[in-house]
């Protein structure tokens, strides 16, 4: 991993430059007038660290930074008050803790934090430590001109690792809601944005151990996002409920802990 800076970067870009590679673990190297996308393809994955944005080059040309994407859609429904099946899904209320094993861009998230509201807790785990420094980074800093859209993604703690493993480490009850959206087993259309994030994404993923530790973890529900055609909504030791949507390509699935609860008395 070569880390480098934008052209004419200032003092204070430099340092956090510096400080990254040693973070990483990678090589800091200076910009001068170097081509990113020729460094990329003679040394591998390159980070930008500019003054507004991080950005990710990878050896096959793609170039991945975090934007708020899809969310912006979403959040200002939820603002207009309109549905959004992952809030249906959940049935998340303001103040609940949300809890999203697989965190990517973020959009579920921000979304999650706009309707849990200020007194709300909403966490992400990402598995892939670039994705998470850029995520982290971008909820941070990243300016949407919408005052509520900017205060849902300042309230979301990013958290790097496995998400098994991060699950194992709560106490039981530890979040309302604990929300999975994992790579589709059938192959649907992606946005521009997802593409270069695909190679970095988590595609052998324990589901049944995850949904085992989330009822664990989970107060009210787990919610699963997955192709329509996908096998994870039922297993021999789980079964989600599935909200189907005849034009819509993935659906939701939950399980009602509570449920599961009082089923077991």
């Amino acid at each position: 991993m070569l880390i480098t800076t934008s052209f004419r970067a200032n003092e204070q870009t430099i340092e956090t430059a510096m400080a990254l590679a040693k973070d990483l673990h990678g090589e800091y190297i200076e910009r001068r007038k170097q081509s990113v996308k020729q460094l990329a393809i003679k040394r591998g994955d390159v980070l930008v660290v500019g003054k507004e944005r991080f950005e990710w080059y990878q050896p096959n040309g793609e170039k991945f930074f975090f934007h708020p994407s899809s969310a912006m859609f979403r959040v200002k429904r939820v603002l207009r008050g309109e549905k959004d099946p992952l809030i249906e899904a959940a049935q998340l209320k303001p103040g609940d803790s949300f809890l999203d094993c697989t965190l990517g861009l973020g959009s579920d998230a921000i979304t999650a934090s706009c309707a849990t509201g200020a007194n709300g807790k909403v966490a992400g785990i990402e598995k892939n430590p670039m994705t998470a420094l850029l995520v982290r980074e971008g909820l941070s800093t990243w300016e949407t001109g919408v005052k509520e859209a900017d205060e849902a993604m300042k309230r979301i703690s990013v958290i790097s690792g496995d998400s098994i493993e991060q699950l194992k480490k709560l106490p039981d009850r530890s979040y309302d809601i604990v929300y999975f959206d994992p790579m589709f087993e059938e192959t649907i259309q992606e946005s521009a944005s997802m593409m270069p994030l695909r190679h970095a994404a988590e595609h052998h993923f324990d589901h049944e151990t995850a949904v085992k530790e989330a009822m664990r973890v989970a107060r009210k529900r787990v919610v699963l996002k997955d192709h329509w055609k996908s096998t994870r909504f039922t297993t021999d030791s789980y079964q989600f409920q599935v909200m189907k949507r005849k034009t819509a390509q993935f659906h939701y699935g939950y399980i009602s802990i509570e449920e599961d609860k009082s089923t077991k008395l």
